[in-house]
């Protein structure tokens, strides 16, 4: 199947590995022009390296760009001033109890998770209305729905990134532009990667022991009992980021494992 990506320039926060990296791998594979970004440019060009092993043809390049404060988005716009695709994947998660999250961590996350795609989204948007085509997808959470007690903070940025994306999806209505969010359940990227891995050496269990006691205790309405793969994550972004999927818009799209048992 031909997702018309071939030509188009497609900007991944957050994509030196993980989910972020998935996408721009197959965004890549599929012919669009892909920039990663990371915080580090050693992590940049790492990135591209292993997506042009995968794909010798790939168009990569990259923007090492902290997105902590206002000058992450100042960066990228600087070198890359237009974009067909944003992707806002760029985030944190950190596992902590409500009462002990100061104000800092929660201006933290909302800078991080949800301020960096607001300031791309309203930079790149008056563009993508001049040519009358483009996507912009907030890759959001299961948590954004199900806000989980062992990370609150981090549940409601998700929640925002839902309300943006659909936002500004009514804000473009009748015109080529659509904005989207995909709710991704638990996923083996990096980060929860480590994050397992430190449990099962803590409790000195193996990892595929603390992946079962995982969802049965802490995610028991998982339908997929397992966590999903960063390409299956990257399957659904890179439809919702093609020329098929003209009339999938303000959706918050759920690749989520079976997790949220409410039908949304």
């Amino acid at each position: 199947m031909d997702l018309k990506l071939t030509g188009k320039i497609a900007l991944v926060t957050g994509s030196t590995a993980g989910i972020g990296f998935a996408i721009a791998r197959s965004f890549a594979t599929e012919g669009a022009q892909v920039y990663v970004n990371g915080r580090t440019q050693e992590r940049v060009d790492a990135a591209m390296t292993a997506i042009r092993s995968h794909a010798a043809t790939a168009k990569v390049d990259g923007i090492a760009a902290d997105f902590s404060s206002p000058s992450g988005a100042e960066a990228v716009t600087a070198i890359l001033p237009a974009v067909d695709i944003l992707v806002n994947n760029v985030g944190i998660f950190e596992p902590k109890p409500f009462t002990e999250i100061p104000d800092a961590d929660w201006y933290r996350f909302f800078e991080i998770n949800v301020m960096s795609g607001v300031r791309l989204a309203r930079y790149y948007l008056a563009g993508m209305l001049k040519r009358n085509w483009g996507r912009i997808l907030f890759i959001s959470s299961e948590s954004g729905v199900q806000i989980p007690a062992e990370m609150v903070h981090y549940g409601v940025t998700k929640t925002a990134q839902i309300a943006v994306a659909r936002g500004i999806a009514e804000s473009v209505a009748g015109t080529g532009v659509t904005s989207n969010s995909i709710l991704a359940g638990p996923t083996e990227s990096e980060g929860v990667g480590g994050f397992i891995e430190a449990i099962a050496k803590h409790q000195r269990k193996s990892k595929a022991e603390v992946e079962k006691e995982f969802f049965e205790h802490v995610r028991p309405s998982s339908l997929l009992k397992r966590f999903a793969t960063v390409d299956e994550v990257a399957a659904m972004a890179t439809y919702v980021a093609s020329e098929l999927s003209s009339a999938t818009n303000g959706a918050a799209l759920r690749v989520d494992g079976g997790v949220v048992r409410a039908i949304l």
